[in-house]
Parts: C-alpha cells; structure tokens; sequence
C-alpha cells in the first residue's frame, strides 16, 4: 500500500466530517440567518433617516430609536384602528346574520322552488359530523397557535433588535469592515454599500407610491358603493397588498369584502372583481413600470428575481429580491466594458434590405452567381439540356 494512502484517506474524512458539520451548522442556523438578512435591509431603509437626523446634530443612537419609535406607533395605531373597526363590523354582522340566511333561503324557495327553513339548516348544521370535528380540531390547536405567535412575535423582536444595531452602529460597522481590506477594496465595499442603500430606498418608495395608487382607487370604489370605513380599509388594501408579497393581495381584500357584505351581498362581489382587475392592472402594467424606474432594472428581470427570491427564501426572498438584484447590477455595472453601437438598420430591428422588393429578393437567393464552377452561368431552376436563355 502506498505510503501517501492513509493520509489521503483520514483527509478526505475529515472534509466529509466538515462538510457535513456545516451543513447540520447551516440548517440550524438558517431562521437566524434569514432574520439577519432582513434586519439588514430594513437598516439600509432607514439609514437615509437616521443619517439626515445624524448630521443635523442628533446622536445616531438615539435618531435611529426615534425612527423605530415612529414606526411602531404608526403601526400599532393602524393595528387598533382596524382592530376596533372590525370588532364591531363582525358584530353588527354575526346580529344580522340571520337576516342575511332568511334573504338567501327566500331567493333559493323562489328560484329553485323548494321549501327550506332556517330552523331545519340551522339543527342540521349543529348536529353535523363535520362541525363537530371541526370543533375538536380547534380546541386542540389552540397549543400550536399560541406557539406559533409567541415565536412570531420572537422573531420580530430578534429583527427589530438586530436592524436597530446595523442602523445604529452603521458607520463603526463599515470601519470594522474597511479595517480588514486593503484600500482599493475598501473603495468598493463603501460603493457597494451606498447603492445598496439608494436601491432598498427606491424600491420602498415604489412600493409605497404603488400603496398610494392602490388606496386611492379603492377608497373611491368603496365610497361609491357606500361602504363604511372606506379611509381606513383603502389604506388596509394600499399597505398590505405591496408590503406583504405573494398572499398580500388575498388578505387585503377579503376584509373591505367581509366590510361590504354587511351593507350588501352583491357589494362584495362588486369589490371581488374589482381586486382581480386592479390587481391585473397593476401586475401588467402599474408595477413593472415604477419598479423598473425606481431601481432601474428591467421589468422582466423584476419579475424573474421575485419568482426566484419566492422559490429560495418564500415571502422573504419575494420582498428582499428586487433591492438585492438592484444592487447587484449597479454595483457590477461599473465593471462592464460598453462600445459604441455600430449603425446597422438591424439593430432597431429592421431589415439590412428594406427597400428591396420581395420579387427581387427571391430572385437572388434562388439565382447562382456567374462562374460557379462549371462555366455554365445558369440558375439552380435550369435543367438538363435547357436553354440558359430561356432559363
């Protein structure tokens, strides 16, 4: 046996044992990771703030927890405000629900002509197999609901705790990086850290002037239908449609829904199709065109990164995908060798011979040129013993 064998072979254990040692490290911390991956955005959204406060004199620490102070009263001054509204909607809706079942049963005799009763729905609804089940379902679940808030609450203070130090500690952060790079990467690392900036910041704005656009067209349909709390539910529809990816649109309007059955049945549907067409609207034309401005980047590569970022990290990598990418080519952008476009017709997308008729054209393509070879000159249409003439 060769000599060099056996320290090949305890080698390769110990890089398999690494290996997987960090593929049992990475999967461990994967929910930590993606927590500091959106801390660290959310610290590039407001580090414009924080730095504006910061030059005008106010210490950095203390004007990034004004700005989280800020956000969170605005948040949870929204939350009670659609808590209330909606507790009382539900009510007014669960005392006029038998009014509601009598109107529907009434429409189904009539149409259908059979005879139903709201006594006879309610017994068999009661005593149903499946109500009962579901019943039981719930009450055991209400363990895993109470877990999965208290981790989601968790998680959010993990976030809000880790961007209040990116934010606060930005610049020490950036000497502690630029400490360790020689000064031409330290050059680069500051760049790539200014765009990263400017690009979360554009792609926030587009999607609050998008949540602008959306509040307003719905604000105008509720009030046109008579809906209550039409302020309140076109910014519910306006914040939660642009602000949480892929399930955002479903959940903003199922409430101004819910709202506008307790005026009219019809009044929801009339908001249903309205929420599929504006969203249509939006997804084809309103979107690709303010996020591409404000992040400069193509529509299409817009949607392929929110695709993508969905399909690597879910409704994370969905909100996070389009600054990232952003910055991604900005920053490389600068180390693309451009030329000049030559001017050639098909460049635009139009034929190098666009006077030419067509008559013309076949002829050439199917015409041999003079002197190909046997001396003959005749086209590839003249057969055997033709005249070339004639031909």
């Amino acid at each position: 046996m060769p000599s060099w064998l056996p320290r090949a072979m305890v080698l390769a254990l110990a890089l398999y044992a690494c290996f997987r040692l960090g593929s049992w490290a990475f999967d461990q911390l994967i929910g930590l990771l993606i927590n500091v991956l959106i801390a660290f955005f959310l610290a590039l959204a407001i580090e414009p703030a924080v730095s504006r406060m910061s030059a005008r004199g106010i210490r950095r620490g203390f004007a990034t927890f004004l700005v989280f102070l800020a956000v969170l009263i605005a948040g949870v001054g929204f939350v009670v405000l659609l808590g209330s509204m909606l507790a009382g909607q539900i009510a007014d809706m669960v005392e006029e629900f038998p009014k509601y079942l009598d109107s529907v049963i009434n429409w189904v005799n009539q149409t259908f002509r059979t005879d139903l009763s709201r006594v006879e729905i309610q017994d068999s609804v009661l005593h149903s197999d499946w109500l009962q089940k579901y019943v039981q379902n719930s009450a055991t679940g209400v363990l895993d609901i109470s877990t999965t808030v208290l981790g989601g609450l968790f998680r959010l203070l993990t976030i809000f705790l880790f961007s209040f130090y990116f934010a606060a500690d930005g610049p020490r952060l950036r000497r502690a990086l630029c400490s360790v790079l020689p000064p031409a990467r330290q050059a680069e690392v500051l760049r790539a850290w200014e765009i990263a900036v400017d690009k979360t910041g554009g792609y926030l704005y587009s999607r609050g002037l998008m949540a602008l656009i959306s509040g307003i067209a719905h604000y105008v349909l509720l009030v046109i239908l008579g809906v209550p709390y039409a302020p309140a539910l076109a910014v519910w529809v306006g914040l939660v449609s642009q602000f949480i990816p892929t399930i955002g649109t479903y959940l903003a309007g199922a409430l101004p829904m819910l709202i506008a059955f307790t005026v009219d049945p019809w009044y929801a549907v009339w908001v249903l199709g309205f929420v599929v067409i504006y969203q249509q609207f939006e997804n084809y034309a309103l979107q690709p065109k303010l996020t591409s401005k404000t992040v400069d980047i193509h529509p299409a590569v817009a949607f392929g990164s929110v695709i993508a970022g969905t399909a690597l990290m879910g409704a994370v990598g969905a909100l996070i995908a389009i600054p990232a990418v952003a910055t991604l080519q900005a920053f490389l952008g600068a180390y693309v060798k451009r030329y000049d476009v030559t001017d050639d017709p098909r460049v635009h997308g139009q034929s190098r011979r666009r006077g030419e008729p067509l008559l013309s054209r076949l002829r050439r393509i199917w015409r041999v040129p003079e002197g190909n070879g046997d001396g003959s000159g005749r086209g590839v249409g003249a057969e055997d013993g033709e005249n070339p003439e004639r031909a």
